[in-house]
């Protein structure tokens, strides 16, 4: 596929590679670049969003239309400042972005994810889970395909309401790694019986 990821930080490059690696063809955007977002939204079949929090509202307005029938991953962390949730109990990063592109099918992955592990989707031999939520079931079966590629084993995490328990996670796993020293060689892995 042609994958449009939009941010060239640690995590849309990790992504990146991963995809590269795998066979996908990768085009950046970025706002202070000569990579316009607008047009590697354009250019790909499948947009990722691999930007800070409080740019997502103008990257949505910024992509516009060029993200209608896509899907478009939100990697967002839903973070303040002082690395809190930035959003409420009652909606999610993502949800609020579906809203920002209705005509979009916004799927959120790979936020629970610490970036030196997104290119690989392991952790030393383990494969790491890649959590994926989402309302259109093609859409989420394109994220379920790109997660599995890179390396992670992919779970369907539910409709897109469940980026409400998926952004607080990415949180929990970052306060793990750096407030309580754990490093970031740690990652979450559903164990099944």
């Amino acid at each position: 596929m042609r994958i449009a990821i939009i941010g060239k930080g640690h995590v849309g490059t990790a992504l990146g590679i991963g995809l590269k690696r795998s066979g996908h063809e990768v085009r950046y955007g970025h706002r202070d670049s000569k990579e316009p977002v607008q047009d590697a939204a354009k250019w790909g079949e499948a947009i990722i969003l691999a930007i800070p929090h409080d740019a997502a509202a103008e990257t949505a307005k910024e992509i516009g239309s060029t993200a209608d029938g896509k899907t478009v991953v939100d990697v967002i962390n839903a973070l303040t400042p002082s690395m809190e949730l930035a959003t409420t109990s009652n909606t999610s990063n993502a949800e609020e972005l579906q809203k920002m592109l209705p005509k979009a099918h916004v799927v959120k992955a790979f936020n629970t994810v610490f970036a030196q592990n997104q290119s690989t989707g392991r952790l030393g031999k383990d494969r790491l889970s890649a959590f994926i939520a989402g309302d259109d079931a093609k859409a989420k079966q394109i994220v379920i395909k790109l997660a599995s590629d890179i390396g992670f084993e992919p779970v369907d995490a539910g409709p897109l309401k469940s980026a409400r328990y998926l952004e607080p996670m990415a949180i929990f796993i970052i306060q793990l790694g750096y407030r309580l020293k754990m490093g970031t060689k740690i990652g979450y892995k559903l164990v099944k019986a």
